[in-house]
């Protein structure tokens, strides 16, 4: 599992999102509650990246995120609640069903 740098965009700077190939073995993020992940499948198959939900809801099951992503498209998905998706380190955790030209920005809304 790689760590992914996250990049912060505010009102006063623009920013050209760095992207980085997907982990095979997933990868995971700092979350500040503002932080969103920018997905773009080079594929010639969808592929369906999952966001691990650690608390289960009300009704005691636990509801992970499942973003397809479309063949050669790509998806931007999040905030993430912190309180819903971060673990002790304030990460949160993605893992993706193929990894074949997928790749990833995490972008974070500065103050």
């Amino acid at each position: 599992m790689a760590t992914l740098a996250v990049e912060n965009i505010t009102l006063d700077t623009s920013l050209t999102p760095t992207y980085n190939s997907a982990a095979g073995g997933g990868d995971d993020f700092v979350n500040n509650g503002r932080t969103f992940l920018h997905i773009k499948n080079g594929s010639g198959s969808p592929i369906v990246a999952t966001i691990n939900s650690l608390v289960n809801c009300s009704q005691g099951f636990d509801h992970n995120v499942d973003i397809t992503i479309p063949a050669g498209s790509e998806e931007m998905c999040g905030p993430f609640n912190t309180g819903r998706f971060n673990d002790s380190d304030g990460k949160v955790g993605i893992t993706y069903d193929g990894v074949t030209t997928l790749t990833v920005a995490v972008i974070a809304l500065g103050v």
